[in-house]
């Protein structure tokens, strides 16, 4: 072996020595990703547009049209997949009375969730992770309901997400507790989901996570005409309305404007969802929704949860709130042709895996402080093992204030890290990690006495 040869050989040998792993992918949650199917998902939606309109305002006692149907549907295919889990899967219509309001609902009506709740095999871990689509649609006007709305991405698309993170997620067991649910009402006002998350509140549920899933299946735009199936949107809220008084005034003097609970949530779905998910970017916008629009995730954020809408990068409105028709050699109406089925797969894949390592996680680490006592250009931080489930280490992540994702991970087994950066300069955050690899969501220290 000539000289050259062998120093090309050493070389090789030493990058290959000091060489990491790019992305560690749980093999159980990999095994998941790739059970989501694309004709699964189109079947879904086929069965929900036949129903003929999903308004919440519709029939509700007519086997084959309407919301009662579709609720119905729903339920059952829920049930199918509980006969299949051991009894670990529960299922309901979970209803209640909504009183005509002189606004969207013009009559008394009777609301109902469609509710599968995965519940978690460690009796000590209450944490809740919860995925929502909402079921309803309409068409040009909110008000209609007895003409055709077929609803295919708006919102037949979230919905059909739910359900196929149910038939894949309810065949293995997690310590924490998962629930899947269609809502109805969302556009009467959010009904459905302001219903939940009142529940929950009135409830103490420990919510730690709510992925709100709402037109997420086509992958063009009117008027820019752009084709994009490589990115979807994630939407978080900044602040929450409860950071108010104190809170706000040590916000502020931090600089954690962008630190809040939501958009910690929608950090840490680009991260596990980009890592996952092959030939897709997650892209944060620092929103809680759309311009001047809702979603169902917000009745959550208002509550103190955190809570993020996923939606496809490009919305067209010629296929959204329209009446079905053809006009100006235009065709209207949320059509399923003007679905792709392979983009939604992967949508619902960044959902499957985001919800799967959440529920696998240990819970966030306790008591996360950072040591002011004296100035220096050296950060100290220390922490606490989480309350529930096993963290055989910590990440201690790292940020420049301007930028909108972590930059580093410091892994330790410790509860306590010095680090040679200057708080001045980057923004910290401690997460729980199992044996497996799965974190918990990033907690960011309060300053320590």
């Amino acid at each position: 072996m000539n000289k050259k040869m062998l120093l090309a050989v050493l070389t090789l040998l030493y990058i290959k020595s000091f060489s990491q792993t790019i992305i560690k992918r749980d093999k159980e949650i990999e095994s998941m990703v790739k059970e989501v199917n694309a004709d699964s998902l189109k079947s879904y939606i086929t069965q929900m547009v036949a129903f003929g309109t999903r308004s919440t305002l519709s029939n509700q006692s007519d086997a084959k049209r309407g919301i009662g149907a579709a609720r119905t549907w729903v339920l059952n295919k829920f049930n199918d997949f509980a006969a299949k889990s051991n009894g670990r899967l529960t299922t309901f219509i979970d209803t209640t009375i909504y009183k005509a309001d002189g606004r969207r609902v013009s009559r008394d009506i009777i609301l109902g969730n469609v509710v599968a709740t995965l519940k978690g095999t460690d009796p000590n871990d209450k944490r809740i992770f919860l995925i929502s689509g909402h079921l309803d649609n309409m068409r040009t006007s909110p008000t209609d309901s007895i003409g055709d709305a077929p609803g295919a991405n708006d919102d037949a698309s979230g919905s059909a997400a739910v359900i196929e993170c149910a038939r894949i997620m309810s065949k293995h067991s997690f310590p924490t507790t998962i629930i899947f649910v269609t809502v109805s009402g969302e556009e009467q006002g959010l009904l459905g989901a302001n219903f939940m998350a009142e529940k929950a509140g009135k409830g103490n549920w420990n919510i730690e996570a709510v992925l709100n899933n709402d037109i997420m299946g086509s992958n063009n735009s009117n008027e820019t005409n752009i084709i994009d199936n490589t990115r979807i949107r994630v939407f978080s809220e900044g602040l929450s309305v409860l950071d108010t008084g104190r809170a706000a005034t040590n916000i502020r003097n931090l600089g954690l404007e962008n630190d809040g609970k939501a958009r910690q949530l929608a950090r840490y779905v680009k991260e596990i969802g980009e890592r996952y998910v092959e030939n897709m970017e997650v892209v944060m916008v620092y929103r809680n929704d759309r311009f001047l629009r809702g979603g169902d995730h917000s009745p959550y954020v208002q509550r103190g949860y955190a809570a993020v809408r996923l939606t496809e990068m490009n919305e067209n409105y010629y296929h959204q709130h329209q009446n079905v028709r053809v006009e100006n050699g235009i065709q209207y109406g949320d059509l399923p042709e003007f679905m792709d089925f392979e983009y939604l797969r992967k949508n619902t894949a960044i959902n499957l895996a985001n919800l799967s390592n959440l529920a696998k996680a240990a819970a966030m680490p306790e008591e996360v402080t950072i040591d002011v006592k004296r100035l220096g250009n050296s950060t100290y931080l220390s922490w606490k093992a989480p309350k529930s489930g096993k963290a055989t280490g910590f990440y201690v992540l790292m940020r420049e204030t301007t930028s909108a994702v972590w930059q580093k991970k410091l892994f330790t087994g410790a509860t306590e890290m010095k680090l040679p950066f200057s708080k001045d300069n980057y923004f910290f955050a401690v997460q729980s990690v199992n044996e497996t690899g799965n974190e918990s969501l990033p907690v960011v220290p309060i300053v320590g006495k």
